[in-house]
């Protein structure tokens, strides 16, 4: 168990300091089917992807993307699917099989063990009230953007809850990016409108809004545990990505 912590410390140490350094290396490009309310979506191709991550993480990841352009990194092997619609869409990479009638379910069914979902919700369409349930939780500089998304929805704006989620733990890095942790069996941004569903293990991940707008983007991440020191990987080239279309 010790040797394990010393490897995932050593792993995020490395990482950080190639991020820092800017040292970009490979990683293979995995293309991934979406499917949504009109026709599947072919997956988008390509070789590689250039990122700024160490050798030994870049190893054991692979570069997923679906056609509308949502990516992330995730260990190699594992199985994708995108989904879109009129209110954003998402991104799922997972270790099983991905069976879409269980996705597309009116529970939307979901992941039990590790997964990956990345979502882009939209603010300026119908994804406009999952942005303002965001920004009501872990956003208080923009709470007058929630109130204006919400214009003329009153019953939604009494439905908004002002605070983080009680057992989250949080850690901003600006007013518009936060990582969090939602422990195991527990409520939780990882678990808001996520396909992952709480079990005995936790959640990392992070929420970053984006654009004028702004739209929001949310990760949840829960790996194997052997995997566990790549999660804080995953979650930086996300908000490496945010900041570059941010700008």
């Amino acid at each position: 168990m010790i040797l394990a912590v010393c490897a995932q410390t050593s792993l995020v140490a490395q990482e950080k300091a190639a991020s820092t350094q800017q040292i970009r290396v490979s990683v293979p490009f995995v293309g991934c089917k979406s499917d949504g309310p009109s026709d599947p979506r072919e997956a988008p191709k390509g070789t590689s992807a250039s990122v700024p991550i160490t050798i030994k993480a870049a190893q054991m990841l692979a570069f997923y993307r679906s056609p509308e352009g949502l990516s992330v990194l995730a260990p190699r092997g594992w199985y994708c699917l995108g989904i879109y619609g009129s209110g954003g869409d998402a991104l799922l990479v997972s270790p099983q099989p991905i069976d879409e009638s269980t996705i597309f379910s009116a529970d939307r069914g979901g992941f039990r063990g590790p997964a990956i979902d990345i979502s882009r919700r939209f603010g300026g369409t119908s994804g406009r009230f999952d942005v303002a349930k965001i920004i009501a939780r872990v956003f208080p500089a923009y709470k007058l953007s929630a109130y204006n998304f919400l214009a003329g929805f009153d019953w939604a704006i009494s439905s908004l809850v002002w605070g983080p989620y009680p057992t989250d733990g949080l850690t901003y890095k600006s007013n518009r990016v936060v990582e969090y942790k939602t422990p195991a069996q527990t409520d939780g941004l990882g678990t808001y409108n996520s396909t992952l569903k709480k079990n005995n293990n936790a959640i990392d991940g992070a929420a970053i809004l984006v654009g004028p707008t702004p739209d929001l983007l949310l990760l949840s991440v829960r790996l194997p545990p052997e995997l566990n020191g790549l999660a804080s990987v995953i979650i930086r080239q996300i908000e490496r990505d945010a900041e570059r279309d941010d700008k």
